[in-house]
């Protein structure tokens, strides 16, 4: 009777097994950190001007911002580029866009937390001062979570200081 509970067991774990790691996913990394739905080539979202999420830090059009080491005050290049996608979220008038702050490596998770809330509310003020709706932005904080380069050098801990812009409807 016991050989039959051990085969039973087997049988289940197996089919278990085969469920949890054998259904093919729906997903795409297409950034270290960062899943998307795979919609295939040449798909963005209708209506706006830039199609498509490059590795280069844009967004159907959005750029991404980088910050010094622990700091949240925007540089004057940080402050172009959100002009830029001021210009851009003013084409694009019903779209909203969540301001996401991110952190390299270095620090606590809580530190790093409440870093990149600075940094994303820093980003999304400029962008309120330059006449975009507070109600089109929404900001959080991945902290040191996402990083976008996982190396432990300041080349990728400096891409990782950054405000990123994810649109999260039109």
């Amino acid at each position: 009777m016991k050989v039959v509970k051990y085969i039973l067991l087997a049988a289940v774990l197996s089919i278990f097994s085969l469920w949890v790691f054998g259904c093919k996913s729906t997903t795409t990394t297409t950034m270290e950190g960062r899943g998307t739905t795979d919609i295939g080539p040449g798909h963005g979202i209708e209506g706006t001007e830039i199609p498509g999420e490059g590795l280069d830090g844009t967004l159907y059009g959005l750029e991404d911002i980088h910050f010094d080491f622990d700091q949240s005050t925007l540089s004057s290049q940080a402050q172009e580029i959100l002009k830029r996608n001021a210009d851009w979220l003013r084409k694009n008038s019903s779209t909203m866009v969540e301001v996401e702050g991110h952190c390299d490596e270095r620090g606590t998770i809580e530190y790093n937390l409440a870093l990149g809330d600075r940094r994303a509310r820093s980003a999304k003020d400029f962008l309120v001062n330059l006449g975009i709706s507070s109600t089109r932005l929404r900001t959080i904080s991945y902290g040191k979570e996402m990083p976008l380069d996982p190396g432990h050098t300041e080349g990728a801990w400096a891409r990782n200081r950054r405000g990123h812009f994810t649109i999260i409807s039109k």
